[in-house]
């Protein structure tokens, strides 16, 4: 009987240069592959892989290790184009969770990582077959296969024995493996977009001879920006293109071609694609349309295009995309369809729609802004937000990074990404679909199942600054890009109009910042005078408000010198309201280069309110910034082991969906106080007296628990007891169940704690207070899961009831420290077990010693694949 082959082993990677290939697992079909692939081996590798000369391969070899069983020998290749490029394989010895592990990359693709990311996978194969340990013979002269093992942060030990060196790897996750797994990543996604971004010669595929053709179009701004390099337009029948020479194909053109623009019919595309790749060519951006946003026979042609873009070693931005573009004088790069395109700046811009993101453009260079480089990614089959991320983190030409989102690809992914981003750079996001969720798009990412709500929690934690619309963003994106942080949220306020300037105060103190007394200093106010405002501000602040509405045409020049000079020797952000003029005012400009705005240069809102909402913006993240970047805590008493065999037990024993887990949260230091279902006022008095009491008597049902009137409390003898169970069965209704359970202690606060599995985020824990109210009002907060202690924190004090757990409103203060302990718990139970599919705590009663859960609830599932953002590097 033929194996099952494993198909969800099967992926698209990036390389380290920045290239992609596909992985999967041997076939016995490939034999001919391999022997192509081993005819091109030097004898080096050959001499390395095998011990000694072995010229060729027998047919005999050749079945052995095409066939393999996918259990207890196993075999992944790595190709690209029709090509396989490296084989990597383990052979389980005996009965034993070890095996023998070996791998072979062809000479010309050394070097550009496949190993790495092929052993990656092979070790998810491994584990996920019971293999604890690999064993690998290594000549002692290939000290690079050796360092290999070392570097990928394996627990290696050593023995040299019969001339050859034995190392034994451990496959237990090291802090050091997932380390260099996510640095690989990173560098290998950075690439891949530097590629894209800054191509030495471009071809125009598509480039019509109709002025206002979309080929045409994108042709004539490469060379109205005086693209650095060779521009090749490619049209079938004619000589030459907006007075370009043209080609008739793309592997008619002499020399190199790294980026294509393509902007032929959909149905044409995969055949330009497939032209592309045997030319050479490292990236493509499909402009086309006709893609995923026009149904599924679109979409099938758009998975087509992804799939053999990859297996060539292609990056594809779009389909149904608007372009990119580098303002780098070294590059001079505007392949998209917007003619408009601002000046140099620091900030790097993601849009996904196209039409929007020639209006984002135009407006940019309105306010006086420039971009670093611009990316519209369409329907993002390919390269998306994430990829973005990981380039710009590391891009010297960017410090603020702007997103248009309308869907993530992979929001856990988004998160890991922006929280170490933003630690380094400003991310601000606009994230349309608030109250659109459900609603389809053409974009390879689905439409996310948390609540709005909920998704700008996570963008909180991860540092985020997350605006309401597109002025917000370009709002946020002029201070950040051209003024420092400020160290605090003390305001001055220096105006000369006492209505504007209360306007700046009452906006200050509903953003939560401290503004000082105002400066008033009349209608008719100079340099002069502002200079000596903004010298003696009545309190020592941590950004500057300055409004200047001459009533008529005043000394603008020199007001905004002064401006400028107190915001270059405060060292505090300055921003200003000038004269109701938006952007980038000439006055208020540093020069920089070609007369573009550099930093220290102070941006102009038309309002003072929307001066203040921008800056509150930025206080909190400066804020964020400064907060530590917390740690996961060690908890001893966490059984994992445990945890993972009383969920084996449930799946064994045939139960799924709603089970109690007191069980389970035991092995994770967390008791649930016992209950006692009953069914008669008899059974309620003795389970009070196992229990002890004071008692309470409850609904048993779940759904029942938020309705009032549903429980007795601090029953102290059997006649309380009898009483309650009868008055709950005359309110209920006969056949209820109720439950008997000891008495918390009191005072405390209800709360509720859940975690849910999303789909697309993972595990999410969530935290609010049990209370009826605080439960229409849906005052709950929520953080990805595992939690730092600062995060626990962080999550405790973003409900609005918040304050009631810290002794205010006539509540004594409760163990707050207790309840953080609990929800780090959660957490990494969330984390640890994702056959969890949700967990309910409900109620957990925070009392001034402790904390304590009365009821628990968890759904089971048999997990089906690896979470998101989990296991070894893949393309979605």
């Amino acid at each position: 009987m033929e194996p099952h082959y494993p198909a969800h082993w099967e992926a698209d990677v990036v390389l380290a240069d920045g290239g992609t290939a596909h992985l999967r697992p041997i076939r016995p079909a490939d034999a001919d592959l391999l022997r192509a692939f081993y005819s091109r081996l030097s004898d080096q590798s050959i001499y390395f892989r095998f011990f000694g000369p072995r010229p060729r391969l027998s047919d005999r070899e050749v079945t052995w290790f095409t066939t393999v069983d996918y259990v207890d020998r196993v075999a992944l290749i790595a190709t690209i184009g029709a090509d396989m490029v490296a084989v990597v394989r383990f052979d389980r010895i005996g009965t034993e969770n070890s095996a023998e592990v070996a791998f072979l990359v062809e000479d010309a693709h050394q070097g550009r990582g496949v190993a790495g990311v092929l052993m990656e996978h092979l070790r998810a194969a491994a584990k996920e077959r019971g293999i604890s340990t690999f064993v690998a013979d290594v000549l002692p002269s290939n000290s690079r296969m050796a360092a290999f093992f070392r570097q990928a942060g394996y627990t290696a030990q050593s023995q040299f024995e019969d001339g050859v060196v034995r190392m034994i790897l451990d496959l237990a996750a090291t802090e050091t493996a997932r380390e260099v797994t996510t640095a690989r990543e990173h560098r290998a996604e950075a690439r891949s977009i530097k590629r894209l971004l800054t191509p030495g010669s471009v071809v125009v595929v598509g480039a019509g001879r109709e002025a206002g053709g979309i080929g045409q179009t994108v042709l004539r701004n490469l060379l109205g920006a005086d693209f650095n390099g060779p521009v090749y337009p490619v049209h079938r029948e004619v000589r030459a293109v907006a007075g370009v020479r043209a080609y008739k194909s793309v592997s008619a053109i002499d020399g190199d071609v790294d980026l294509a623009v393509v902007a032929v019919p959909a149905e044409s595309v995969l055949d330009v694609v497939e032209e592309c790749a045997e030319k050479g060519v490292k990236g493509l951006v499909v402009v086309s349309s006709g893609f995923g946003e026009t149904g599924p026979e679109g979409r099938a042609r758009q998975d087509d295009l992804v799939r053999i873009a990859r297996a060539y070693g292609l990056r594809v931005v779009g389909p149904n995309c608007l372009g990119i573009a580098n303002t780098d004088p070294a590059v001079r790069l505007n392949a998209t369809l917007a003619a408009t395109l601002p000046g140099r700046g620091r900030v790097g811009f993601f849009s996904q729609s196209g039409a929007l993101g020639t209006a984002l453009l135009q407006r940019v260079a309105q306010r006086g802004m420039g971009i670093s480089t611009f990316v519209s990614a369409g329907n993002r089959a390919d390269v998306s937000g994430n990829d973005l991320l990981q380039y710009w983190e590391e891009d010297p030409a960017t410090d603020v990074v702007l997103l248009y989102l309308e869907s993530l690809g992979n929001p856990r992914k988004f998160a890991r990404l922006a929280r170490r981003t933003s630690r380094r750079k400003p991310i601000v996001v606009v994230k349309s679909g608030g109250t659109t969720q459900g609603v389809p798009v053409g974009h390879a990412a689905p439409v996310l199942g948390l609540p709005d709500q909920a998704l700008s929690a996570l963008f909180e934690q991860a540092g985020v600054i997350r605006v309401d619309d597109l002025t917000q963003l370009f709002d946020v994106a002029e201070l950040l890009a051209y003024q420092p942080l400020p160290a605090g949220n003390r305001v001055g306020v220096v105006s000369n109009s006492d209505a504007l300037a209360l306007l700046a105060v009452d906006a200050c103190v509903a953003a939560g910042l401290e503004p000082c007394a105002p400066a008033n200093l009349g209608a008719r106010a100079g340099a002069a005078e502002y200079r000596r405002a903004l010298a003696s501000l009545t309190c020592e602040v941590d950004a500057i408000v300055a409004i200047y509405m001459p009533p008529v045409p005043g000394d603008a020049v020199e007001v905004g010198a002064e401006l400028v000079r107190a915001a270059r020797e405060s060292g505090v952000p300055v921003l200003a309201t000038f004269e109701g003029r938006m952007g980038m005012p000439g006055e208020l400009r540093v020069p920089g280069g070609d007369g573009d705005p550099a930093k220290g240069a102070i941006p102009s809102y038309p309002a003072p309110e929307e001066a203040v909402r921008a800056l509150a913006h930025v206080v909190r993240y400066a804020r964020w910034r400064e907060r530590p970047h917390g740690v996961f805590p060690e908890l001893r008493d966490v059984d994992t082991a445990g945890a993972q065999a009383v969920l084996a037990g449930i799946h064994a024993g045939g139960h799924s969906g709603a089970v109690d887990a007191a069980e389970l949260l035991a092995r994770y230091g967390l008791d649930v106080w016992p209950a006692e279902t009953v069914t008669s006022p008899e059974e309620a008095v003795a389970a009070a007296g196992r229990l002890g009491l004071p008692v309470v008597v409850r609904s048993a049902d779940p759904g029942l628990t938020h309705r009032a009137g549903t429980v007795r409390l601090g029953l102290a003898d059997p006649a309380a007891v009898r009483g309650a169970y009868e008055d709950l069965v005359a309110r209920l209704g006969e056949g209820v169940a109720l439950a008997v359970q000891r008495m918390a202690p009191q005072p405390s606060v209800p709360t509720v704690v859940r975690m849910v599995d999303d789909p697309d985020f993972g595990p999410v824990v969530s935290f609010g207070l049990g209370e009826v109210t605080a439960r229409l009002l849906g005052d709950e907060a929520f953080r990805l899961a595992p939690l730092t202690g600062e995060d626990a924190a962080s999550l405790v004090r973003s409900i609005r009831a918040a304050p009631l757990l810290f002794g205010r409103h006539g509540y004594p203060p409760v163990a707050v420290g207790a309840l953080e302990d609990l929800l780090v718990r959660v957490g990494r139970l969330a984390d640890e077990l994702p056959g969890v599919a949700r967990l309910d705590l409900d109620p957990v009663l925070v009392g001034e010693a402790g904390v304590s859960v009365l009821g628990a609830r968890a759904v089971i599932r048999d997990p089906v694949g690896p979470r998101p953002d989990r296991g070894p590097r893949r393309l979605r």
